[in-house]
């Protein structure tokens, strides 16, 4: 008889026959139990364990039917074979490669510049919260499936809200509702012609999603005016992806001019050619008043498709984004998509159509405004009197980051970004949204996103980071090096 080390505990939840189960399972697949062994009788081990002769024919008829034991009449049970796993698979004659470090070796985020933070503070927690527990109250239809474009009411709400403070020009039919940006375009790519202009620098997730989509990118260069027009006149692109009204992320404005020259280029071949207007933030611009959208512009039958989320206005969790469509791609989207479910729950969308229509989301947004703005000139200032005039700030006027240039011959900024998250700074460095080829790409130049950032740390970060990148330039200084920590004179 074999010796089998088990142990079944009457306290446990799990019954005694599954424990009894668990154990001889574990037993054969470690090969604890070898193929052929003889299993004891039902009868003797429940002796030997102190159960019922019922519990150990449970658990030997289980371990039967799973293939672990075999039955013999007359005879008993048998352990089955059970392959032992294959070892792990080593190519080379070197040692096996380190693990990459956890993220806790990592030094602890102090001050957090990424660019898609956002004050949570802001959030109307308690007016999002009347409005939604008013509708679980009232709308039990709210559990059924719902339109796959979005709720009627949001999208009218929007499209209200659309014509008011950014121009465009829509109907509710036209808008199409998603849980963020980057899962609209992926539905919107394959109803486009290609290639596809996408900026260069720009934002790497639309760049992803209009490949993973099957679309060609081609990358045009971004001067002060916004993407280069006159590259994408010879380019062979037939649709353009733009951030015009906050370019991410130098954060230049796409000036009027410039505007017309883009729909002047898709007009020359309509229904063939699309520009993609990401409006991703531009209810924050501070110091003028924003330019009309392109697809204002454009017209409800034009050849823009107009993007923009709730994610910096509201919150980031809150996955609502929604999106244009010219008239004529109508037809085309209802074909593809109409048997495709909504992916933002009607609950939360119903509640951004009260927030919007009874006039909290433009209140909310007049405070945000305020309140960012007086973060970034708190900011502005501190970084004024840490480096003085070694650096240059630019991007100040719209959205929720700007871009801090150290001016004279300094590191790389990839090198530069490395020694500010080392001090515990997260941020970007501008290079590192060039989505292909780096010419051109200013020097020494940091993207520090300010959403997310207390009112009160704005000067000991500017401390901190000015300590940073001091270090970094000292560090990569010597007789015969270029790189130089700039002066006050500089």
């Amino acid at each position: 008889m074999l010796h089998l080390t088990t142990a079944l505990d009457p306290h446990a939840p799990e019954p005694l026959y599954q424990q009894l189960y668990s154990s001889i399972a574990r037993e054969i697949t470690s090969g604890a139990l070898p193929a052929g062994s003889r299993m004891p009788g039902r009868r003797s081990l429940a002796e030997a364990l102190g159960v019922s002769v019922n519990t150990v024919d449970g658990a030997y008829q289980m371990l039967a039917a799973e293939g672990y034991l075999a039955s013999r009449p007359r005879s008993g049970f048998y352990v089955q074979v059970y392959p032992a796993p294959p070892a792990p698979v080593r190519t080379g004659q070197g040692p096996a490669p380190k693990l990459p470090p956890l993220p806790g070796d990592a030094p602890p985020v102090r001050y957090d510049l990424s660019t898609g933070g956002v004050d949570t503070g802001l959030f109307p927690f308690r007016t999002w919260g009347r409005l939604q527990r008013e509708l679980l109250a009232s709308s039990e239809g709210l559990l059924e499936r719902g339109d796959p474009r979005g709720e009627e009411e949001l999208r009218a709400a929007l499209a209200d809200y659309l014509a008011e403070y950014r121009g465009v020009r829509c109907a509710p039919e036209q808008i199409v509702v998603g849980a963020g940006i980057e899962y609209l375009l992926s539905l919107l790519a394959p109803l486009l012609p290609g290639p596809t202009a996408v900026e260069n620098p720009g934002y790497p997730r639309a760049r992803q999603v209009l490949e993973n989509s099957g679309q060609l990118c081609r990358f045009l260069p971004v001067d002060d005016g916004g993407l280069s027009v006159s590259a994408l006149a010879v380019s062979d692109a037939a649709v353009c992806y733009v951030t015009p009204s906050h370019q991410f992320p130098t954060g230049v404005t796409m000036p009027a001019p410039r505007r017309a020259e883009l729909l002047s280029w898709a007009g020359r071949r309509p229904g063939r050619r699309y520009i993609i207007e990401d409006d991703y933030d531009s209810e924050f611009r501070f110091d003028t008043r924003p330019l009309p959208s392109l697809q204002g512009m454009a017209g409800a039958d034009g050849p823009v498709i107009y993007l923009s989320t709730v994610a910096r206005s509201l919150a980031p969790g809150i996955r609502i984004a929604y999106m244009v469509l010219p008239e004529h791609l109508l037809p085309a989207w209802k074909a593809r998509y109409s048997l495709y479910s909504g992916t933002v729950g009607r609950f939360e969308q119903q509640t951004l159509a009260l927030f919007i229509r009874e006039g909290y989301f433009a209140r909310h947004l007049a405070r945000s405004r305020m309140a960012y703005k007086a973060r970034r000139t708190a900011l502005a200032a501190a970084l004024g009197d840490a480096f003085g005039q070694e650096a240059e700030l630019t991007g100040l006027h719209t959205g929720l980051h700007l871009l801090l240039h150290l001016k004279g011959a300094v590191p790389h900024d990839t090198v530069l970004a490395a020694e500010a998250r080392a001090a515990g700074i997260r941020l970007a460095a501008l290079s590192s949204y060039y989505l292909a080829g780096r010419d051109g790409c200013p020097g020494g130049t940091l993207v520090l996103g300010y959403g997310a950032l207390p009112d009160d740390a704005c000067a000991p970060l500017a401390s901190a980071l000015a300590a940073a990148l001091k270090k970094a330039c000292n560090d990569a200084s010597d007789p015969s090096s270029q790189w130089q920590w700039p002066s006050a004179e500089s």
